[in-house]
């Protein structure tokens, strides 16, 4: 019995990522749908090849998370690392693969003489991937502590959900419509993405509640992790029209193809 007793909060707390991972796959697939998914059938879809592979890479990553939050929740510990590798190689290609797509949309607006937008609102989505990719290196780097691995490997996951969640705010913005080719419209404004950015810190403060009340205190990883995601979502406005921002852009405009 007392066995039981102590395995009885670890596995509720498994089966809260799992839950959360589930979440963050229904907001992938389910909010993307309708400029992106839905239009893949009838061929309305303009975008290229590198958006394909952006929405393939980014959507897999959700599923990938999925997949290991529900391996270790059944205690299949060496098939979870063993599919680690795996999950590196694709957060390293989604690291290329977002700031590609990222460089391509505000050079497409630049081109279409909406540069200063452009370079603005890119910011958006290279400071979303950046993040990512240091919370998944951390997270990667501290395998060896389970409680602060999955705590990132969360964190990380929620922070790329601000584009599918951007959809619902930016669905009144022609610039979002499916099958209108990108640079069409100016970008929307940097501080259209903060109420989706309030939504994914909504989301993180959740695991952090759910840490307070089943371990008496919110894990440092949350803590950590989440303070960076809010300070991307509150500075990308205030920093986004600058010289300095709008300089790094343009030097990043120069890698586009």
């Amino acid at each position: 019995m007392a066995a039981d007793v102590m395995v009885t909060p670890r596995v509720a707390r498994n089966r809260f990522y799992v839950w959360m991972a589930g979440i963050c796959v229904l907001v992938a697939f389910g909010l993307f749908a309708p400029t992106y998914w839905l239009q893949l059938p009838p061929g309305t879809f303009t975008g290229g090849s590198l958006l394909h592979l952006h929405a393939l890479l980014f959507s897999a990553w959700t599923l990938f998370f999925l997949s290991q939050t529900m391996l270790a929740a059944g205690r299949r510990i060496e098939t979870h690392r063993a599919w680690g590798l795996f999950g590196i190689a694709l957060a390293t290609a989604m690291l290329f693969s977002g700031f590609a797509t990222a460089i391509k949309m505000m050079t497409n607006g630049i081109a279409a003489g909406h540069a200063e937008s452009a370079r603005a609102f890119a910011l958006v989505p290279i400071s979303a991937i950046a993040i990512f990719a240091v919370l998944v290196a951390v997270a990667i780097a501290k395998i060896k502590q389970p409680e602060t691995h999955k705590r990132l490997m969360l964190v990380a996951t929620i922070s790329i959900l601000q584009a599918p969640l951007d959809r619902i705010f930016f669905a009144l913005n022609a610039g979002m419509a499916p099958g209108l080719r990108p640079g069409a419209v100016p970008p929307p404004p940097v501080q259209a993405a903060i109420p989706a950015g309030v939504i994914t810190l909504a989301l993180i403060l959740a695991a952090i509640v759910y840490d307070w009340r089943t371990r008496g205190r919110p894990h440092s990883a949350y803590l950590v992790g989440g303070a960076i995601v809010a300070a991307a979502i509150l500075l990308r406005a205030p920093l986004a029209n600058t010289s300095a921002w709008q300089g790094a852009a343009n030097f990043l405009a120069t890698f586009a193809g």
